[in-house]
């Protein structure tokens, strides 16, 4: 883990998931998301106590299990506050909803892993106020009610509302759960002031505005792909294979839920714009494009 210097108060751990610090005064920091898991936490205090710093508060951005694995066991061991909005609190504090959420039913053994239920923590509401003078906004799509964080200054982290051009041009599909919310967010994210941004899965930027480009024209075109897939008549599962035939993603039970769902939430939002109709017949819900 390297810890790299934003702003006077700000920094930020590079990491596959980046974890922000806020420091509150010369001991107290405040930590934006906690890694992955139980050895991201470990990792997160040691570098943390080895700059002199006290974990006072880890502000989640969502649910995640990336994005909260941490929290546990930094909790246990420091006693620090844990802020989440929102549906998320509620994921946070009871994890198993997320494998649940996925998989639209009650989660088989496979499911119950650290890569999509982390361990629960305790969570108050962010509603009520950040300390540090941390400020949250909303930035709907990706989860129920994910939110950038905005530091006094003025380095904001946005949480999972870009993907890396890397990582679309190796995976292209990557999760949402509401998909015109998270291409609204998009559509506004250019006018968001800022000295520098923090992506989680980004290099940090001064610009976000190519990257903005990039994740707009592949949620288009995955959109048009699904539709596609739906040609005359077919089943939830027709379409998801043609998807994934068509991206190469190598399915296993975690990305069958991820992926799955995705495709789903894509559906939702062409149904919505009256792209795609359902109908049922033979015991299946089955697609069609709709006529141009």
């Amino acid at each position: 883990m390297e810890l790299i210097q934003a702003g006077e108060r700000t920094y930020y751990i590079k990491n596959p998931t980046n974890i922000g610090i806020y420091r509150v005064d010369e001991e107290n920091v405040i930590l934006i998301d906690s890694g992955n898991d139980k050895d991201a936490g470990k990792k997160i205090l040691k570098l943390a106590e080895g700059e002199g710093f006290r974990v006072q508060a880890i502000v989640n951005t969502h649910s995640h299990a990336d994005h909260i694995g941490g929290n546990r066991l930094i909790q246990e061991r420091t006693g620090c506050e844990i802020y989440a909005f929102g549906m998320e609190r509620c994921f946070v504090e009871y994890p198993v909803l997320e494998p649940s959420v996925l998989y639209g039913g009650c989660p088989f053994g496979d499911l119950r892993n650290k890569f999509l239920m982390a361990k629960e923590s305790r969570v108050r509401d962010m509603a009520k106020g950040l300390p540090g003078g941390l400020e949250y906004f909303p930035l709907g799509g990706h989860s129920f009610d994910m939110t950038g964080i905005r530091t006094p200054d003025n380095v904001v982290f946005v949480a999972d509302v870009l993907c890396s051009a890397e990582t679309i041009q190796k995976y292209h599909l990557f999760y949402l759960y509401d998909v015109g919310a998270h291409l609204d967010t998009l559509r506004h994210l250019g006018e968001l002031q800022g000295r520098l941004f923090v992506p989680s899965h980004c290099e940090a930027t001064e610009d976000l505005g190519d990257l903005i480009a990039l994740n707009i024209s592949k949620i288009q075109e995955i959109m048009e792909v699904v539709r596609e897939s739906c040609g005359d008549g077919a089943g939830f599962e027709e379409v998801l294979a043609a998807v994934v035939e068509r991206y190469g993603i190598t399915m296993n039970a975690n990305q069958y839920v991820l992926v799955g769902s995705t495709v789903r939430s894509y559906l939702s939002c062409l149904c919505q714009e009256g792209r795609v109709q359902y109908a049922f017949a033979g015991g299946r819900m089955l697609w069609r494009a709709s006529q141009d």
